[in-house]
C-alpha cells in the first residue's frame, strides 16, 4: 500500500513539475520574442536554452530517482555485502585499504 501511494504521489510530482516547467519555458519565450536587439534576444535564447535543460533534466533526475527509491530492493550504505537478484555485491569501500573502519 506504501508503494502504491508514494508512486501516485510521484506521478503526480512529476507532472506537475514537468507542467511547471513547460509554463516557465513559454513565458522566457514570449519574453523572448519581445527582445528587440539582436544581442539581447540571442543572449537571452542561450539562456533560456540553458534553464530548459537544467529544469527538463532535473525533473527526469528526480522521476527516476524517486522510482529507484520506491521500487528498487531495500539498500544498507553500512552494509559490507548487498544482494541483488541473487548475486552478493561487496561494497566499493570494502575493497579499498583505507584504513580502519567503523
Amino acid at each position: 500500500m506504501k508503494k502504491l501511494l508514494a508512486a501516485a504521489l510521484t506521478t503526480i510530482l512529476i507532472c506537475a513539475m514537468t507542467l511547471g516547467a513547460m509554463f516557465v519555458l513559454i513565458r522566457a519565450t514570449l519574453y523572448l520574442t519581445s527582445l528587440e536587439s539582436p544581442l539581447w534576444r540571442s543572449l537571452a535564447l542561450a539562456a533560456e536554452l540553458l534553464l530548459g535543460v537544467v529544469l527538463l533534466l532535473g525533473t527526469v533526475w528526480l522521476a527516476t530517482h524517486l522510482a529507484v527509491r520506491i521500487f528498487g530492493p531495500p539498500f544498507d550504505p553500512f552494509a559490507a555485502t548487498h544482494t541483488v537478484d541473487g548475486v552478493v555485491v561487496t561494497h566499493p569501500k570494502d575493497t579499498l585499504d583505507a584504513g580502519p573502519t567503523r
